[in-house]
This record gives C-alpha cells, sequence and structure tokens, in this order.
C-alpha cells in the first residue's frame, strides 16, 4: 500500500482514519485491515508488531492509524507503545507516557492502571511508560512474556509500536511475541539493502511476516495519492 502522509505543524497528529474517514488514506487503511484478515482464515493472528528499518519511516503512524481501523469493527484493541526508547504513540491521541509498560513490568503499577482510554471507541492505549536504561533486557523479560499472554486474553487484536528494527534489537524480539509483523518503508527515503536486511531478519523471527508498507509517496500533478 502506497500513501501520502501530509505536513503538519505539531506533532500531535491524531488518526487520520479517524478524523478523515473517507480519505484515501483511511480506506487504504481499511484495505490493509481486510488483507491481514484474509491472511488469519487459518493462523490464529491476534498480534501485530509494526516496525521499520531505520527511525522516522512512519511507523507509529501506521500503528496508530491500524489500530483505529480495528476498532472500528468493534472489536477491543490495546495499541501497545513497545518502543521503550523514543516513545511516540501517545502524541496521536494527546496522552503521557510516563505510567506505563515499563512500570508495569517493574511491578511499579498494575496492567489496569497502566492503559488508558483513548478517544476512539473500543480502542485503548498502553503507553511506554518510564524510558528504562536496559529496553533490550526488559521486553525479553520472562515478566514480559507473561505479560503478553495476559494482553491477548483480554483483547481481540494488539498492535505493537516498536524501535526501528536494525538500529537495535527491541523489534526483533518483540516480533517472537507477535503473531504478525509489519515494514513500513519510507518512499524516497528508505534503501533497498536495509529493506533486504529487515525482511531477513523478520523472516528469522517465529512472527509471520504480513507484509510491508509504502509511506510518504510524493504527490504527482494532479493527482492527490499514488496507491
Amino acid at each position: 500500500m502506497i500513501f501520502k502522509r501530509k505536513k503538519r505543524e505539531k506533532r500531535d497528529l491524531s488518526c487520520i482514519s479517524v478524523l478523515n474517514p473517507h480519505s484515501v488514506i483511511a480506506e487504504q487503511f481499511r484495505t490493509i485491515r481486510t488483507n491481514i484478515e484474509f491472511t488469519s482464515i487459518q493462523t490464529r493472528l491476534k498480534s501485530i508488531l509494526v516496525t521499520s528499518s531505520l527511525p522516522k519511516e512512519g511507523k507509529s503512524f501506521t500503528a496508530a492509524n491500524l489500530a483505529a481501523v480495528f476498532a472500528q469493527q468493534n472489536k477491543r484493541v490495546l495499541l501497545m507503545d513497545a518502543d521503550l526508547r523514543k516513545p511516540a504513540v501517545h502524541e496521536y491521541f494527546d496522552l503521557s507516557h510516563h505510567t506505563g509498560l515499563t512500570n508495569v513490568l517493574l511491578n511499579n503499577c498494575s496492567l489496569e492502571e497502566a492503559i488508558l482510554p483513548t478517544p476512539i471507541e473500543h480502542l485503548e492505549l498502553l503507553p511506554s511508560g518510564t524510558i528504562p536504561p536496559n529496553p533490550a533486557e526488559l521486553l525479553s523479560s520472562s515478566v514480559m512474556k507473561q505479560l503478553f499472554y495476559e494482553i491477548e486474553q483480554q483483547y481481540d487484536m494488539v498492535i505493537v509500536d516498536s524501535t526501528p528494527l536494525l538500529p537495535v534489537a527491541d523489534a526483533k524480539i518483540l516480533a517472537n511475541r507477535t503473531d504478525g509483523s509489519i515494514l513500513v518503508v519510507l518512499s524516497g527515503k528508505t534503501k533497498i539493502a536495509a529493506v533486504k536486511k529487515s525482511k531477513e531478519v523478520l523472516e528469522g523471527t517465529t512472527s509471520k511476516l504480513l507484509g510491508a508498507m509504502l509511506n510518504g509517496k510524493k504527490e504527482k500533478k494532479g493527482r492527490l495519492y499514488m496507491y
């Protein structure tokens, strides 16, 4: 899927899928949702990792909007911000990230206390929480494994926003926790070599690589979107 993300003055971008449900972008996210559902007809698919090769390629934008369109089906959806280095998903809903995943893993609060409601019906957010000095160790812990099990029992779908795949090990660790993964690629920026390397890394995990999504395609004269 290919779509253009418009520039905004603020980093709080909100969810285009909700603010402008009739836009081409929103329609593309609904199409992606349908394609994901087709892949899970015979295979259990309750958790999806959204990652990219490198920073600033649109993974958080993708995760937020994908979670929103799943929630629009009246499914109970949890959007988990597992980027424990530079969390951003909370900004799409104008929420705080100071208490969240890391606090639960360190037993500083309960899961129920950390999860926040969003303006979107059926969609809840588990923010990143306090940024830790050892993100990879926390994500690979037995506590994280147990937490994931509990969350998947409570929700119909879990969308996980992670760190970029190539700079650190966090996303690879999370890919072994989730049922499927999506690689976000930024048009005109992401190198082919980086995409190939990312594909190899994801295929080496237990997560099913669902596909790649091309973000930020430049518009051509007379056309708003290419897809």
